[in-house]
């Protein structure tokens, strides 16, 4: 039941990396702005609360789970959100859903046979 689609396209490490970069909510809340509009690091760091390094860090999270690019524009870099990884990771999800109702459509069936 496993998408063999998704699964040619991410492995388990791949996928493990995805979940642990989402996992936290600033990477989210990066990931969100950068979908939405290319920042550099510095802009990004003047919107949390903690030092540049640390934002660094949750952008190469990010980065190591392709789920932000960052690309050198002169002294800065720049990232954006790669959209496709996060199509991938839904696609995914998606799958699980389509287990999980499956077994729960099974269920009311074993459970209307028993009424009847």
């Amino acid at each position: 039941m496993y998408n063999h689609v998704v699964v040619s396209h991410l492995d388990d490490a791949e996928i493990d990396r995805i979940f642990h970069a989402l996992a936290d909510a600033t990477r989210r809340d990066i990931v969100t702005r950068v979908l939405r509009q290319e920042e550099s690091i510095s802009q990004l760091a003047r919107r949390y609360d903690m030092s540049f390094a640390a934002v660094q860090k949750h952008v190469a999270v990010l980065a190591r789970a392709s789920l932000v690019v960052k690309q050198r524009s002169g002294r800065e870099q720049l990232v954006h959100g790669n959209p496709e990884v996060l199509r991938k990771a839904a696609r995914l999800l998606d799958e699980y859903e389509q287990i999980w109702r499956h077994r729960a459509d099974a269920i009311g069936d074993i459970l209307s046979e028993e009424d009847e």
